[in-house]
């Protein structure tokens, strides 16, 4: 079953405990980036601080409540400049927002998670896979309709392999 709209949004409205995201990409091609990607290729300067929106008002308030949001994205250096981008306009405010944003950096080493695909995975239970073209351009969210447990075991890789955001890039 595909997901958008609003039965997209019901999975980070409606979930209980965690939701948490698996990134495997170099880059993501959203249209409604396109102007901010380039300003920042053009080296317009990104004040992460002083973003918001509903996205990091969701987690602060998710937060309050006792529900996490967290996620990991593997990589390799140099880092594209779409996730130079994204560290600086999303990656700093959501960590500062309360997201639990780990970096798995997989330069130097073997990737425990090859050939694993993004994932959103909602309550431990409910898991949306996540289908894009290989330059980033998302095809689909797809409901996985069977058992939770080979992403449980992704997820616990991902964290157990990765160190957080901001360790990364002060590091």
């Amino acid at each position: 079953m595909l997901l958008d709209g609003d039965e997209w949004q019901a999975m980070f409205r409606d979930f209980h405990t965690q939701a948490w995201r698996l990134e495997t990409l170099p880059q993501y091609l959203m249209p409604q980036e396109a102007e901010e990607i380039q300003a920042f290729k053009d080296g317009k300067r990104i004040d992460p601080h002083a973003y918001t929106s509903t996205y990091t008002d969701r987690i602060k308030r998710q937060l309050a409540e006792g529900k996490a949001n967290g996620r990991v994205h593997v990589l390799t250096r140099p880092l594209s400049e779409y996730l130079r981008f994204e560290f600086a306009r999303y990656y700093e405010p959501h960590a500062t927002a309360g997201e639990d944003i780990r970096i798995l950096d997989v330069t130097d080493r073997v990737n425990p998670l090859a050939g694993i695909q993004d994932f959103w995975m909602f309550d431990r239970s409910t898991v949306v896979l996540m289908n894009y073209e290989p330059d980033g351009r998302q095809i689909s969210r797809e409901l996985h309709e069977s058992d939770p447990a080979p992403f449980i075991e992704y997820q616990r890789i991902a964290v157990a392999e990765s160190v957080p955001f901001r360790e990364y890039v002060s590091g």
